[in-house]
């Protein structure tokens, strides 16, 4: 075969097929597409004299070239002498195949003048990665096809963690949902891994995508502390709480006209710096979802400290009496021990008109009447409780009882109590204060007070005693939950302190304690919300075509905001007839988007 350039030679340019077009002080040729160049003879390699009519004719076929790199056995040559070993008379249709499968790099390396054969270990390698690379790309094909039809297999879970860490706000971005022409979105993932059955159509993902730890800690609990405790157990102390509630850390007794708040003294157990201080700390609160409780605490702390749960239990007593004016007096803080009665709130409420209710009671109506006259808030908006049972979501409303009011009051009062005590003692502790409204309001209706509530600042902690307007109380700490809120802990860590006569961590230390605490605990609040919400719409989803009754608490030009009290939930909607606010009308629930996290509804 000739090397000699000539018209209609077939040529390499760059790494593509050329034909020479003609022959001067340059090369003229004309490239895949009709386009022509000019270009230096050096910038071509001859693959072929020719005569070669068109590029069209050129296949991507690679020649078979197996048996000529095995006669090479390891020895260089130039394109134009393997072609020889390959081919009687080439056609330049075989001469671009042949040099397809020099480019391939399978068997051969380098330029048409210089072509070495690869090594037998080289060429079984590379074989192998590309038959592992074939595979893979085989399996991929076959999971987007499974993908697009709603299927998976087990093998494919592993590959839809992807989708999984979007659907969880982990990552921004997804191969598989960029594959499928579908826009990343947490919303968009969460649709597709539950279309295709990796995730239940009812999965809650937002435990996942807001990151609080769903289990609770788990340390050993070391021994009570030998030291004197005053003796609280002649005295009934009543633990009230919810029925379902499994961590009593507060009851209330009547001593005469003095009234005793206990709470368990979870601080004697909870040493500041301690492994369980630290896990307490950064998780700021129990996050209670419907589906699971995980406790800031390990759970045997709770058995053995909460209220009730033993036959006798270690208590802190807060002790106070009301003034004629409902101002609190006679303040005693003990180290104590007690023996309670559980009950729950439906109990007590059967039991309001017999001692001791009726005259904890009164006590606590006249407090609440003096909270009122300082500008407490006195919002009565509807309140439910949401658990899920055996896989599917319960909603229970949220009744308000004289018994959960005279509880609520019982346990401001131990809080206003605690603050005056480490107040006028120097004990440095977390105040909550809450900044007062701009606008001061007395709300009656359930439109006033939803109006009403958005007036309020969030609460706070401060080194400080301050005014809390929501509660009517110029100075307040948060101190009857330390099972459950760290807050509470720390005021407790540092009353045992004080009243074991030893050192009080320093103020600065204890605002930092309380803002690492407060950010576990927004973190909470904010999981427990958007889970809530996720489980009353399920709630709505099992239930197709629910109707029920709604009140109208905001309206603007176009949409009413309305609030359905059996389910606590809000919903905006669009309405052409004129509603009034606090108007009730009857609503039905025409679609559930549970990516979205949105009901809508029509008014009937």
């Amino acid at each position: 075969m000739s090397s000699k350039l000539q018209i209609n030679s077939l040529v390499l340019y760059k790494i593509r097929p050329a034909r020479v077009i003609g022959i001067d002080d340059k090369i003229e040729i004309e490239l895949e597409g009709g386009k022509t160049k000019r270009v230096r003879d050096k910038d071509v390699h001859l693959l072929h004299p020719g005569p070669l009519a068109s590029l069209k004719a050129l296949r991507d076929d690679l020649a078979e070239a197996t048996e000529a790199w095995e006669l090479l056995d390891g020895e260089a040559t130039t394109f134009s002498g393997l072609m020889e070993l390959v081919f009687e008379r080439p056609s330049p249709v075989d001469a671009w195949s042949l040099w397809l499968r020099v480019a391939d790099g399978v068997y051969f390396e380098g330029e048409p003048d210089a072509i070495k054969p690869r090594s037998a270990e080289a060429v079984e390698q590379e074989l192998n990665v590309r038959a592992e690379k074939a595979n893979a790309e085989r399996e991929w094909a076959g999971f987007l096809d499974r993908m697009k039809a709603r299927q998976i297999d087990e093998g494919d879970r592993k590959r839809l963690s992807e989708v999984e860490r979007l659907a969880y706000g982990a990552v921004e971005q997804s191969r598989i949902l960029q594959e499928l022409e579908i826009s990343a979105s947490p919303e968009n993932a969460y649709r597709m891994l539950v279309d295709v059955g990796y995730w239940a159509e009812d999965h809650n993902p937002h435990p996942g995508r807001q990151g609080p730890p769903t289990e609770s800690p788990d340390y050993p609990v070391g021994e009570l502390p030998e030291e004197e405790r005053h003796d609280f157990t002649a005295l009934a102390a009543y633990a009230i709480d919810d029925e379902d509630s499994n961590d009593p850390d507060d009851a209330i007794s009547l001593d005469g006209d003095r009234i005793w708040v206990h709470v368990a003294d979870v601080a004697a157990l909870v040493i500041p710096d301690s492994e369980i201080d630290r896990e307490a700390r950064a998780r700021g609160a129990n996050l209670y979802l419907p589906e699971v409780v995980s406790n800031m605490l390990p759970p045997a702390l709770t058995d053995r400290l909460g209220l009730g749960l033993q036959a006798e239990s270690p208590a802190l007593s807060i002790g106070f009496r009301l003034d004629d004016v409902a101002e609190l007096t006679d303040i005693d803080i003990r180290i104590s021990r007690i023996r309670a009665t559980r009950i729950s709130y439906a109990e007590a409420n059967n039991c309001m008109a017999e001692e001791p209710f009726a005259g904890l009671k009164a006590i606590t109506d006249r407090y609440r009447q003096r909270r009122k006259a300082s500008g407490s808030a006195g919002l009565d908006l509807p309140e439910v409780s949401v658990k899920l049972k055996e896989g599917r979501p319960v909603i229970k409303t949220l009744a308000p009882l004289d018994s959960r009011e005279m509880v609520t009051d019982a346990m401001l009062m131990a809080g206003e109590a605690v603050a005056s005590y480490c107040q006028t003692n120097g004990i440095p502790i977390p105040y909550a204060v809450q900044a007062p409204p701009d606008e001061a309001r007395s709300p009656q209706t359930l439109s006033e007070m939803y109006a009403y509530r958005r007036f309020f600042k969030p609460t706070q902690s401060a080194a400080s005693p301050g005014l809390h307007a929501g509660l009517g109380l110029h100075r307040y700490a948060r101190s009857t939950s330390p099972l459950r809120r760290y807050q509470d802990l720390l005021v407790h860590q540092q009353l045992r302190a004080h009243l074991r006569g030893e050192p009080c961590l320093p103020e600065s230390e204890v605002s930092i304690r309380a803002s690492q605490a407060d950010e576990g605990s927004a973190l909470r609040r904010r999981t427990e919300r958007f889970s809530n919400q996720h489980w009353k719409l399920v709630w709505l989803k099992q239930r197709p075509g629910w109707k029920g009754r709604a009140v109208v608490v905001d309206k603007d030009e176009r949409k009413v905001t309305l609030l359905i009290p059996e389910l606590a939930l809000e919903t905006k909607i669009r309405v052409r007839d004129g509603l009034t606010l606090d108007e009730e009308v009857t609503v039905q629930i025409r679609e559930v988007d549970l990516a979205e996290q949105t009901g809508y509804f029509r008014v009937l």
